[in-house]
């Protein structure tokens, strides 16, 4: 290595190498290391960044393909067990298990909304879990919650019965809805806000729709109810168990009017939904010194839940603590299966897997 003040030749240089040239050279030297190391330095942030933005960008195209695939599918998970087993006591299978929405999933909800018997118990199932109990359903419950209620809004748009039913549910479920996406941030909805907000603006769809059915008149020329006897119409009134629809009946002709006012009719129907306790409660006049029947339903209904009547509901089998509908096969050791089966309203349903 030469010493300091040797002659120095490089290509293209003729100077001889003093402590300042040196200096000089080692500061050329340097400084484009330090260009190269800053420009390397660079392209690789650049790249870095390219790559990151690439992946952010295949990320969320993915996201919304889901988001997409999930609020558009229709299809229901279907289990092939029918029935499910509900574990007694608190255990870490109850917990993981025996769910309020792995029974929504394994029971056959569908299938049960097309029999008239179980229709009205399916739809105040589901306004029970709308009113209180949609955080409580996973991810696919919720998913299947929403394709049975569409599959209930269609029948009614089809049958054109039961539309005010559905026209509640349907006013509960948004209600519902417009507090839990208030509170988004909380983690209370499973799925994207997006999917939500898409299906708060179904059921707005479907409350319209609703709103625009015209009932057409049947074809059928023959005998209609105003024409059997007034002690038959009364008859077939006194089966009515909700107010509204003797109100609704009454608005058809004068003569259903003069039928839906009778005194005795509202006498029979505040005593099948109420106690006497409850009815003494709320007495209420008429100007004639009456006990005024009519207006005492609807106070009391303000007041007390009215008594639900169901023509097939939810079975749970106290021998092996079994939950399905009536009919459905299930792996119970009894004698006497039928025997060891409990009716069990809506809210005793939900009250079930409440623990």
């Amino acid at each position: 290595m030469p010493f300091l003040g040797q002659d120095w030749r490089s290509p293209g240089q003729s100077w001889v190498k003093t402590a300042d040239g040196w200096k000089r050279f080692l500061d050329e030297k340097s400084g484009s290391f330090v260009s190269d190391l800053s420009s390397y330095c660079n392209k690789e942030v650049y790249n870095k960044e390219n790559l990151f933005n690439s992946l952010n960008y295949d990320v969320a195209a993915k996201k919304r393909k889901k988001d997409m695939l999930n609020s558009k599918t229709k299809t229901q998970y279907f289990h092939q067990e029918k029935w499910i087993y509900v574990h007694k006591g608190s255990t870490k299978e109850r917990h993981g298990y025996c769910t309020l929405g792995e029974a929504f999933n394994r029971l056959d909800f569908s299938t049960a909304i097309l029999d008239s018997r179980r229709f009205n118990y399916v739809v105040r199932l589901l306004e029970l879990i709308a009113k209180s109990q949609l955080t409580s359903l996973s991810g696919i419950a919720q998913k299947n919650f929403m394709n049975i209620l569409e599959k209930v809004v269609l029948k009614v748009l089809e049958d054109q019965q039961n539309i005010r039913l559905i026209r509640e549910l349907l006013q509960t479920l948004y209600t519902s809805l417009c507090t839990l996406v208030q509170r988004v941030g909380k983690c209370v909805l499973v799925g994207n806000i997006n999917m939500w907000v898409y299906r708060m603006e179904t059921i707005l769809h479907w409350q319209q729709q609703l709103n625009n059915i015209q009932i057409t008149r049947p074809a059928f020329k023959g005998l209609t109810f105003t024409d059997l006897p007034l002690c038959l119409q009364l008859n077939i009134m006194q089966r009515l168990s909700d107010g509204r629809d003797l109100v609704s009946l009454g608005q058809v002709a004068p003569n259903l009017h003069v039928l839906s006012e009778d005194r005795l009719l509202w006498k029979r129907l505040c005593q099948y939904h109420f106690s006497e306790r409850q009815i003494r409660k709320r007495l209420i006049l008429s100007d004639k010194g009456q006990l005024d029947w009519k207006k005492m339903y609807f106070k009391l209904v303000r007041c007390y839940p009215r008594k639900e009547q169901y023509g097939d509901t939810l079975q749970l089998c106290k021998h092996c603590h079994i939950l399905s509908w009536k009919g459905t096969d299930h792996p119970c050791t009894a004698n006497n299966p039928e025997s060891c089966s409990v009716s069990l309203s809506p809210q005793d349903f939900i009250n079930l897997f409440k623990f």
